[in-house]
Order: structure tokens, then sequence, then C-alpha cells
């Protein structure tokens, strides 16, 4: 099972999704992501450009979902960003 951390970037059949699973849950065999796109149509605070190795990607918050770990090759972290992750994920839940 890959070692994953919350705010990992992770690529999934090609595509690179940020890791927003808590590191305080129990070890599973799924964790929950959002995929980064390049032209995904950006809602303000719900899909905030994410930089990964220079390259700007949209989290395209509304497609989260939970992944076989297994699936996932982590290729880095954007952690300096993850109040924004968080953001993003609290607008989608609770629409602030």
């Amino acid at each position: 099972m890959e070692q994953l951390s919350r705010y990992d970037v992770a690529k999934y059949q090609g595509v690179l999704m940020v890791v927003v699973e808590s590191d305080l849950l129990p070890p599973d065999p799924a964790v929950v992501v959002i995929p980064l796109l390049p032209d995904y149509p950006a809602v303000k605070l719900l899909n905030p450009g994410i930089e990964v190795d220079g390259t700007h990607l949209v989290l395209a918050t509304r497609l989260i979902a939970a992944v076989r770990r297994a699936s996932l090759q982590r290729v880095g972290n954007v952690a300096e960003q993850g109040d924004q992750i968080t953001r993003a994920v609290d607008v989608l839940m609770a629409g602030v």
C-alpha cells in the first residue's frame, strides 16, 4: 500500500490528484482525493489554482472521489497550499 499523506500529489491513470483525507484516520486500502486539472472551469474559492512543479492546475473539487492507494503513485506535495484546498472542501460541504 502506497504511503500517502494529506496534500500529497499522486498520479492516477495519468491524472494528478491531491490527497485530502486526514492523516489521523486509520489505514485503509482507499484514500480520498481531488483531481487537479489544467482546464477545469473555476468557481471562486471552490476551485483554487494549485501550482505543481511550476504547472498551474485547477482543483476540481466537485470531482472528489476515493481511489485505491495501490492505484496511486506519489509525485509531490502541495502542503504549502493546504489552506486553499481545505477551504475548497469546506465550500463544497457547507457552502461557505
